[in-house]
């Protein structure tokens, strides 16, 4: 069934033309919107692309994940600016500061004042890293400029990792599909063993 599903997929041309501002938009989203599962997106989109004729597919993933994420990440920076200038605060400052736990962004505050925008590039790569570190960013007062240029490394590191997990998905197995599931579930079981292992910590500690 899913080979006759596969068989009937459109021709490459037509998945690129609606394969890549997809992508862009969802990435962007996820970085506006820390709940998208922007890196599983990332690596089946480079599956996709793997498996194609386009010799160029798996460098304009690359350049789409990227720009999108750095994007998304400006934006974001830019409205918790506006709320940490703001008297009242701001709902985006609120939802990044919520989903930031107290010690990631004590420690987050601790790293971004000993190592500066290095940081940054740390941050994407760690799972839930990126929004404690903005955080601190912008209760540090960085500029917009000065987190700019530490985020371009970073969201390029970003977007090569999770093409790099693709890719192997890809390699792996003679079908797409296989291959998006692989990657998948392999980002999430990366993404997912952080918090995990710190729950059990916290439990095997009492």
């Amino acid at each position: 069934m899913i080979h006759e599903v596969v068989g009937q997929l459109p021709p490459e041309s037509t998945q690129q033309a609606v394969g890549y501002p997809s992508l862009f938009l969802l990435v962007a989203l996820g970085a506006l919107v820390p709940v998208v599962p922007t890196g599983a997106l990332v690596s089946s989109a480079a599956v996709v692309a793997f498996h194609q004729t386009d010799p160029f597919a798996l460098l304009v993933v690359f350049g789409v994940a990227s720009s999108a994420a750095f994007l998304g990440d400006i934006c974001l920076y830019w409205l918790g600016q506006r709320g940490v200038r703001s008297r009242n605060g701001s709902k985006w400052l609120q939802t990044i500061s919520d989903r930031a736990a107290p010690e990631r962004l004590a420690q987050a505050q601790q790293k971004l004042d000993e190592h500066g925008s290095v940081v940054l590039v740390l941050s994407r790569l760690v799972p839930a890293g990126r929004i404690p570190v903005m955080l601190a960013c912008l209760l540090g007062r960085m500029p917009m400029r000065r987190f700019a240029r530490g985020d371009v490394p970073a969201c390029l590191a970003w977007a090569a990792t999770y093409q790099l997990i693709g890719i192997l998905g890809g390699s792996l197995f003679p079908e797409p599909w296989q291959g998006v599931v692989a990657a998948v579930g392999l980002t999430l079981l990366i993404s997912g063993a952080p918090a995990v292992w710190r729950r059990a910590r916290a439990r095997f500690s009492r």
